[in-house]
């Protein structure tokens, strides 16, 4: 079985852990949540993650209208803009987006 190794191209910033995206832990390693898709710090580039199911921290408020969190529209649903990255709501929690 042949597993595709995807790099993201051009990609200035560096991940760590005081870059300010929200991390998950995946496979062993410290992926990022960065621009809708997840990152893995590779070597010298940074990969593509696809299928990593990024759970919000929980909180206590829900995200709606009147929220007070700026929504985003994402595909087809909506984000909201929670402490710097976007929650959307799945199946009684929020992933990160």
């Amino acid at each position: 079985m042949t597993v595709e190794h995807v790099t993201h191209a051009e990609h200035a910033h560096s991940h760590g852990a005081d870059c300010g995206h929200a991390t998950v832990e995946h496979e062993g390693h410290t992926d990022y949540v960065h621009d809708g898709h997840v990152h893995h710090v590779h070597e010298d580039h940074v990969d593509e993650h696809d299928g990593v199911h990024a759970v919000a921290e929980e909180h206590a408020h829900r995200h709606e209208a009147e929220c007070g969190h700026e929504a985003v529209q994402h595909g087809d649903h909506t984000d909201y803009v929670h402490d710097g990255h976007h929650h959307a709501e799945h199946e009684g929690h929020y992933d990160e987006h």
